[in-house]
C-alpha cells in the first residue's frame, strides 16, 4: 500500500506516479489526518485488504474537495456538516457507512488557568478560555477538528479572530503539529483523544472531555464517481468488518476503548432536492 500527505492541488499528479507502470490500478482511500496519526491507518497497513490500496492523508475539507471532483474513490472523514454540503447534497456519495467514533478533548497546560476541567460542557469549557484570554491553538485547516471547533464557538457565542483577539493562534497545520505548538505556548487546544494520547513529550494535559458535544463521527463514503464502483463497495464491505473489528479493539492509556461503533447501517445517498 502506498500513502501520500497531499494538498489537493496535487492528488492528480500524485496518483499518476503512484499508478505507472502498475498492472492493478490502486483503489484511492482519502481519508484525515487524525486516522494517520490516531495509529488507524498503521492497522490498515498490518491487514490484507481485498485489492491494492492508495491512502491520501489530508484535512477532511480537502479530502472532501477532492472526492467530489472524482480524485477518489472511498473517503473517510469526520466532519458531518461538510460530508452533506460536499458530498451528500450535490450527490457525489453513492453509499454512505458509519464507521466508528472516537472523542474530542480539550487539553491545556496543568495549571490551567481558564478553569476548563470545571466547567459543565464544552461551551462552557470554550466561553471560560476566551473570557480569561487565555492562549488558544486553532488547527485553522477545515480538517473535522477545526469545523467542530468553530461549532464550539458559536455556540459559546464567541468569534474568534487574530486581528482582535492576540489569544487565538492559527495553525494551519495537522493535529501533532497543532498541539506541539500549543504546548510550547502553554495553551490550549482541541485535540481528537486518540492522536493526543500517541504524543509524547508534552506538558499538556487532558482537562475536559465527558460532553456528548465532543463526539467525534467517523463515516465512510463510496463516491459516485469511483474508477471501479465495485472494487470500492468490496473495500467498503471488507473495511466494515475487517479493519472496523480491529480499530474497536484498540485501547488509549488506562483501558479505555480508542473507538466506538457509530451506530447504523450503510444507505445509498441521493442529491437534496432542489440541488
Amino acid at each position: 500500500m502506498t500513502r501520500h500527505t497531499l494538498a489537493l492541488a496535487i492528488v492528480c499528479a500524485a496518483q499518476a506516479a503512484c499508478t505507472k507502470g502498475s498492472q492493478a490500478t490502486p483503489l484511492r482511500l482519502g481519508t484525515t489526518t487524525t486516522v494517520e496519526q490516531s495509529g488507524a491507518l498503521a492497522l490498515l497497513d498490518s491487514l490484507r485488504p481485498p485489492m491494492p490500496v492508495r491512502v491520501i492523508v489530508a484535512a477532511s475539507g480537502t479530502v472532501l474537495r477532492s472526492a467530489a471532483a472524482g480524485d477518489l474513490d472511498v473517503v473517510i472523514t469526520h466532519a458531518p456538516s461538510l460530508e452533506q454540503r460536499l458530498l451528500i447534497d450535490p450527490g457525489h456519495a453513492a453509499l454512505r457507512c458509519p464507521f466508528v467514533a472516537s472523542r474530542f478533548a480539550i487539553v491545556g497546560p496543568p495549571a490551567d488557568p481558564a478553569h476548563v476541567a470545571s466547567a459543565e460542557t464544552a461551551v462552557e469549557a470554550f466561553r471560560r478560555i476566551a473570557n480569561a484570554r487565555a492562549s488558544f491553538v486553532s488547527r485553522a485547516d477545515s480538517s473535522g477538528t477545526h469545523i467542530k471547533e468553530l461549532s464550539l464557538w458559536t455556540s459559546a457565542g464567541v468569534t474568534p479572530d487574530m486581528a482582535r483577539n492576540s489569544w487565538y493562534v492559527q495553525a494551519g497545520g495537522d493535529q501533532a503539529a497543532t498541539v506541539r505548538i500549543a504546548d510550547e505556548r502553554a495553551a490550549y487546544a482541541l485535540a481528537d483523544l486518540p492522536t493526543f494520547t500517541r504524543l509524547t513529550g508534552i506538558a499538556l494535559r487532558v482537562l475536559f472531555t465527558a460532553d456528548t458535544a465532543l463526539g467525534n463521527p467517523y463515516t465512510l463514503y463510496v463516491i459516485r464517481s469511483a474508477s471501479d464502483n465495485s472494487a470500492a463497495t468490496r473495500f467498503s464491505t471488507w473495511a466494515l468488518a475487517d479493519w472496523r473489528t480491529r480499530l474497536l479493539a484498540l485501547r488509549l492509556p488506562g483501558g479505555v476503548q480508542a473507538f466506538a461503533p457509530l451506530p447504523g447501517e450503510c444507505s445509498t445517498t441521493v442529491a437534496a432536492a432542489g440541488r
